[in-house]
């Protein structure tokens, strides 16, 4: 079958062979590609529309077919690791609950704007799973790992990828949990009681998207940072 019988049909975008352009990804993204172990095909984009619902909207991409790759800062006893999780693009991860337990964590949140770009060398709102930093854990939503193909970032606000769910579900550190992404608090659904328990830091900052004041990002997170992240 040729490549373009068997490109994806997603929305109004034009699906290439990611292997064959590496031009639109981020450089790790590029880098982590021969050894993906299965198909990822990249479309480009506006940069200005990587957000989440601006692409949607733009592309006709169904918000299912989406996921958003966080990077969150863990903490214990005075030392803070990243780690990343792959959520449903219409869930939020449940950071400051599942997450911070199954990384027996004091504390958890989402990694300041800076930090995410620089600790991942991808662009904020294209971060991605795929060529993240040796090491780092990767969390991913039992839904993300059983769709048949998932679109995410390509490490550029340029492009998108779409990869198999069991692709990403095998990336290097991945381990796929049940209720990852929890329904956002205006999704009319019902929410498990324990996502009522959250504490005031689980907030959307660090999701690859702009966040919306950036003074809004976790203080006492950036007071406690290693020093080769640099100073406030």
């Amino acid at each position: 079958m040729s490549d373009a019988a068997s490109a994806p049909r997603l929305g109004s975008l034009t699906w290439l062979p990611a292997a064959e352009h590496p031009d639109l990804l981020g450089a790790p993204v590029a880098a982590a590609l021969p050894a993906l172990g299965g198909r990822a095909w990249v479309a480009a984009i506006d940069e200005d529309l990587a957000d989440t619902a601006a692409f949607t909207e733009a592309y006709e991409v169904p918000l299912v077919a989406s996921a958003n790759c966080v990077v969150v800062a863990a903490r214990r006893a005075g030392q803070t690791t990243l780690a990343a999780c792959l959520v449903p693009a219409d869930t939020r991860a449940d950071v400051n609950g599942l997450v911070r337990r199954h990384l027996g964590a004091r504390k958890a949140s989402f990694a300041p704007q800076d930090v995410a770009v620089a600790e991942s060398g991808m662009a904020y709102g294209g971060i991605t799973p795929v060529g993240l930093p040796e090491g780092w854990p990767l969390l991913v939503d039992a839904a993300v790992a059983a769709a048949d193909l998932v679109v995410v970032g390509s490490g550029t606000r340029g492009s998108k990828l779409a990869v198999p769910g069991t692709v990403l579900a095998g990336l290097p550190g991945a381990e796929v949990l049940e209720d990852l992404g929890q329904p956002v608090p205006d999704d009319p659904r019902p929410r498990p009681a324990a996502v009522a328990d959250r504490a005031p830091d689980d907030r959307d900052v660090g999701w690859g998207e702009r966040p919306r004041n950036p003074d809004d990002d976790d203080r006492r997170y950036l007071e406690d940072r290693p020093p080769h992240w640099g100073s406030d």
